[in-house]
């Protein structure tokens, strides 16, 4: 078996070029490193140096092997300086995939309470498609997705959905828009200027559904997948548009819109998708707990 120590030495030798340089590096004696160097050449039966005058020379041998061993120290030295530069107190990671239909504000309330737990934790959050993210959670990549949708059964894929919540959706406008569109909600829908979520989202297809329940035929003039792009729209002025009810207040003074009503009729829920049917990581179990106490409560 190959003995490191013993290897060690030659490498110093090696990039030296003198025994007693080595030992002087070393801290040892020219014999204890020779006397190393000796047996480790008498393990494979093999020359590593050959003697030129006073100078040590690798043999053939010896210089097929100097790569392997430059790699295996150098690799070594990168792992050392690595676990020196690790805090002393070691970080529970958890890394959090986003399905990029979920608004952002949703998103960090629902993370925030891992931000208090007593356990120190490292949070890695990745927005991508759904399906893409459930990939990554299968192998082990994340250890959570937030979704607007449960696993889906189509996918061959082991997950556990769990709900965090859903609540009701609201409109929102600039002053111009409230000023003509926003009386007598929500038959004041009818004609106005819509900003809706794009095809991908879960909320969509309810909020068509809803308008012909309503008998009301907005004026769709944007779709999109990320709500911040909808909102920064709506803010311009450049049509109404909805987010989740529970963020209400926090849209209306973030976007300096106004809020023209509510339903509960259509409404946007929002999961918690695992590998673990029982949640055992104290980051999935903060995010649970907190969306149930607190922000769908």
């Amino acid at each position: 078996m190959l003995n490191y120590r013993q290897l060690h030495y030659f490498w110093v030798v090696a990039k030296t070029g003198s025994v007693v340089r080595a030992g002087e590096q070393l801290n040892l004696t020219p014999q204890t490193i020779s006397g190393q160097i000796t047996l480790l050449e008498q393990t494979f039966g093999i020359d590593l140096f050959q003697r030129s005058g006073r100078q040590l020379e690798l043999t053939e041998a010896g210089r097929q092997a100097l790569p392997y061993a430059e790699q295996m120290f150098q690799l070594g030295n990168e792992l050392e300086s690595m676990l020196r530069a690790q805090p002393k107190e070691q970080q529970i990671a958890f890394r959090v995939g986003v399905a990029d239909v979920v608004p952002k504000s949703i998103v960090y309330r629902l993370i925030a309470p891992t931000m208090e737990l007593a356990e120190p934790i490292r949070i890695t959050c990745r927005e991508d498609k759904l399906e893409r993210l459930l990939a990554d959670l299968a192998i082990q990549r994340l250890d959570l997705v937030i979704s607007d949708s449960p696993m889906p059964s189509h996918l061959d894929i082991k997950g556990y959905s769990q709900k965090l919540g859903e609540c009701g959706v609201s409109f929102f406008a600039s002053a111009a828009l409230v000023e003509r569109y926003g009386r007598d909600f929500p038959a004041c829908l009818d004609g106005a200027p819509l900003l809706i979520p794009g095809q991908e989202t879960v909320v969509r297809s309810r909020l068509l559904r809803w308008f012909g329940e309503q008998q009301i035929s907005p004026r769709i003039v944007g779709e999109f997948d990320d709500s911040a792009l909808m909102q920064a729209f709506g803010q311009s002025g450049s049509g109404i548009f909805i987010a989740p009810s529970v963020i209400a207040e926090e849209v209306a003074r973030h976007n300096e819109v106004q809020l023209i009503g509510q339903t509960q009729a259509v409404t946007e829920s929002f999961y918690a998708i695992s590998v673990e049917r029982k949640v055992k990581h104290p980051g999935i179990v903060a995010i649970t707990e907190g969306a149930r106490r607190e922000l769908f409560n």
